[in-house]
């Protein structure tokens, strides 16, 4: 049996220069993605002690269309901006499911 939840997990890869304020743009996505959308449960900004360059972001939501709609909104896009500005490098985004015992 799979969950009908959308996992997203994403990394990137930032620069000394740009991880401070990619970090920033990161958790200013994560606060109004949870605060501000019903449809996501969940996310989560992960960094390591020994890839500080990395930033992986896991994100939960009820559905597909609640991730479409986290794209539409304005957080989303300064988000995207963001990494557009820094060029910072998407490594991988995956979408995913939670597949739990029947």
């Amino acid at each position: 049996m799979t969950d009908t939840r959308l996992i997203i997990i994403a990394e990137f890869e930032t620069t000394a220069a740009t991880r401070k304020p990619f970090l920033e743009a990161c958790l200013e996505d994560s606060i109004r993605s949870v605060a501000d959308e019903a449809g996501c449960s969940c996310f989560d900004v992960l960094t390591t002690s020994d890839e500080p360059d990395t930033v992986i972001l896991h994100e939960v939501y009820d559905s597909p269309a609640a991730f479409e709609a986290h794209q539409a909104t304005p957080h989303f896009k300064a988000f995207s901006d963001a990494v557009n500005t820094l060029k910072v490098r998407t490594v991988s985004v995956r979408k995913t499911t939670r597949n739990v015992a029947a």
